[in-house]
């Protein structure tokens, strides 16, 4: 099969040829319809998150066919996302936060992901997936989608709600809130009028640029983009007693701020991987609300030109890679 391999952080990805997976015990062989490009991808292959195991093939928002393997029957459409397995015994673990045990393993990080012809994956951390989506369609709310249904539920029940960072699970995320009836402000890049145009379409009842205030105070803001500087700009957007949510996986330090900022009970919070639980919640929801992914698709030997552009925020939606 081919493969697209990052050998080692800071270098660029390499096509090679692999010898096809097998299943082992609990497992599955998926050959690979598509697969989501996320930042986190990025951030594996700029060496930017420790504890990456390289080489390692990238890719964690993984729609395939079952081959073999256990779980499954041959045949079946999955998902494969970034949680590719847990110790099941830890206080997290057993306290329903899967997503925080200390012994966990990641897609694409610590084992083989997507960015591939074939795959093999835990079954019991594969997702069966929901009719009415396309593989292109559907590999996205595998991380961007499920990141964003996480990051807006530990927001609470806000009514205004900001995004600042406008790509793949903002533009997913305000498609399910306008559904809900719940409004959302778009933050992006200064001068960015073609994303802001963009968001508006999906549902936004306001865009502009990160250098701008909203013109109501948030009740929560979620931030999507790695720039820590926009953590005291997201604080002095939200009312009293409101939350703003860190998205990512990744992002640059934090500047001082003063600490009148986050006082007002204002809370700041992070969101940390994602749960299984969690797309048992969001799957049928998203369905239920006619989410529609925007995408750009890119041949596996182009994986290095959907990052580059991923990278120059030139992506809009989500980009995907079709092996």
């Amino acid at each position: 099969m081919w493969a697209a391999v990052a050998r080692g952080p800071g270098e660029v990805l390499h096509l090679e040829r692999r010898p096809i997976p097998r299943a082992g015990p609990g497992e599955v062989l998926l050959r690979v319809g598509a697969c989501g490009v996320c930042r986190t991808d990025l951030h594996v292959v700029d060496g930017e998150l420790p504890g990456a195991r390289y080489p390692v093939v990238p890719g964690h928002e993984v729609v395939g066919t079952v081959v073999a393997g256990e779980g499954f029957a041959a045949g079946a459409r999955v998902g494969v996302p970034w949680l590719a397995s847990t110790c099941g015994e830890c206080p997290a673990c057993c306290d329903d936060r899967e997503n925080l045990c200390a012994h966990a393993q990641f897609t694409g990080f610590h084992r083989d992901g997507g960015f591939a012809e074939y795959v093999v994956a835990a079954s019991k951390y594969c997702i069966p997936l929901v009719a009415g989506f396309t593989d292109v369609e559907v590999a996205p709310l595998l991380c961007a989608g499920l990141i964003g249904y996480r990051a807006s539920r530990l927001a609470g029940a806000a009514k205004r709600v900001g995004m600042y960072g406008f790509g793949a699970a903002a533009h997913l995320l305000t498609q399910l809130l306008h559904w809900q009836e719940r409004e959302v402000y778009a933050f992006t890049r200064p001068g960015e009028l073609e994303t802001q145009a963009f968001a508006r379409k999906l549902g936004a009842t306001w865009a502009g640029g990160t250098d701008e205030a909203p013109p109501a105070p948030l009740d929560a803001a979620l931030i999507f983009a790695a720039d820590g500087a926009l953590v005291p700009v997201a604080l002095a957007a939200v009312r009293p007693g409101g939350t703003v949510v860190c998205s990512g996986i990744h992002m640059s330090d934090l500047p001082r701020f003063p600490y009148q900022l986050l006082w007002g009970e204002r809370v700041l919070r992070s969101v940390a991987n994602l749960r299984r639980r969690d797309a048992e919640e969001y799957f049928p929801l998203a369905a239920l609300a006619h989410v529609q992914p925007v995408t750009t698709t890119f041949r596996l030997d182009q994986a290095n030109l959907a990052l580059a552009e991923l990278r120059q925020g030139a992506v809009q939606g989500a980009a995907v890679l079709l092996p």
